[in-house]
């Protein structure tokens, strides 16, 4: 015999007190860890608890939320810290399940998707306190060997990455939870769609001093408009500094100007930060996003945001908190329409910034701060609806 704990059979009084109630470790037999067994035990334990402790009334459910995701290092590691904590603050119980490599590749597989159909038919038939999970949250894709282990399952997905292999596993979600009013669109047709928006991590530090130079945060990817941009400023040497923020793994792709900066190494997380509160004007043309955390942490820090006048991306800026490009679509990336900013409108954009006064500059830096407190302030309160 050895100890295993029930899957939060915790249950709590309704002004939040936990007197007297026991944690839910109960002993298990060796070789007998299953799901289906683990939630059988587990329904037995809660209705020992239900019974002991005077009924529904008297106690209040904790929540459990099974988080699935491949986390890369960057955007989508982000997403998955960003909302365990805000899932974590609404009380619920977050298990992170890791997507390893061999499970990417088996998303892919026909056979692999019709044996977690089957699996999610036999385990809708149990009783919903038999499972696993309330819920279970997929990022970005969605992952068919996760998909039977909560009552209800649903997906965050980023349009760009959304591939085939997704859209035919759709049948195995309950539904979308869309970060932006482009994807909610996208998915309204498919499934049921449940808008929740996102967060992104306040980046401001009042101590930097700002200093009239631009920044461009492109990181590892293609698709921010990059290319477009260095060979502007190429042509206007007298334009203020442009700091490049990138992983240019091509030499071809990078233009040498006495007024660009170039960081293609890792930088630290504090001189990013300092970089980014330094930098009054932020320069976003990205083709295509699935949220938009650059945008979004440009915003947090007060500066002027240069941005795509396209979906998603004039979600997160409009014309009284930044400036937006003109732009026109250039192709397709999965379900994701990329566009790609007009040079001339670009150019005005930037000659118009440079053209502020104090009080300009001043005006737009407090519209853009406000805009990203309002949005961080009702974000719980979006992902709490789409958990009832």
């Amino acid at each position: 015999m050895s100890s295993y704990a029930v899957f939060n059979p915790q249950r709590v009084r309704s002004d939040g007190a936990t007197r007297g109630i026991p944690t839910g470790v109960y002993p298990v037999p060796t070789g007998q860890r299953s799901p289906a067994l683990a939630g059988l035990r587990r329904f037995v334990a809660e209705h020992r608890l239900y019974y002991r402790h005077g009924g529904s009334e008297f106690l209040k459910y904790v929540m459990r939320v099974n988080l699935v995701a491949f986390e890369n290092g960057v955007g989508n590691s982000r997403d998955v810290e960003l909302l365990k904590v805000a899932l974590t603050k609404l009380g619920a119980d977050v298990t992170l399940t890791q997507v390893t490599r061999h499970a990417r590749r088996r998303r892919k597989l026909l056979v692999v998707r019709v044996w977690s159909a089957l699996r999610r038919w036999w385990s809708s038939r149990l009783s919903h306190t038999m499972r696993r999970y309330d819920v279970t949250v997929m990022l970005e894709h969605i992952w068919p060997e996760q998909a039977y282990s909560g009552a209800r399952c649903v997906v965050v997905p980023n349009p760009e990455f959304f591939d085939r292999h997704d859209q035919r596993s759709l049948s195995l979600v309950d539904g979308v939870w869309a970060k932006t009013r482009c994807t909610e669109a996208l998915f309204a047709t498919r499934v049921p769609v449940e808008y929740i928006g996102f967060d992104s991590v306040d980046r401001l530090s009042p101590e930097v001093t700002r200093q009239p130079t631009f920044l461009h945060l492109a990181g590892r990817s293609r698709m921010k408009g990059t290319s477009l941009l260095l060979s502007l400023w190429a042509r206007h040497p007298t334009w203020p500094t442009l700091n490049v923020v990138h992983s240019l793994s091509n030499r071809a792709s990078r233009t040498d100007a006495a007024n660009i900066r170039y960081y293609t190494e890792y930088l630290d997380d504090i001189a990013l930060r300092v970089l980014q509160n330094q930098s009054l004007y932020h320069v976003c043309t990205s083709e295509t996003e699935g949220w938009g955390h650059y945008i979004a942490e440009a915003a947090a820090v007060g500066a002027i945001v240069i941005a795509t006048d396209a979906p998603p991306m004039n979600e997160l800026v409009d014309e009284e908190r930044g400036f937006l490009i003109a732009c026109a679509p250039i192709g397709k990336q999965n379900l994701a329409t990329k566009y790609g900013c007009n040079l001339v409108a670009l150019e005005s954009a930037i000659q118009r910034v440079i053209g502020l006064s104090t009080t300009e500059q001043e005006r737009y830096s407090t519209a853009a701060r406000a805009w990203f407190v309002k949005n961080s302030a009702e974000f719980p309160a979006r992902l709490s609806a789409a958990l009832r």
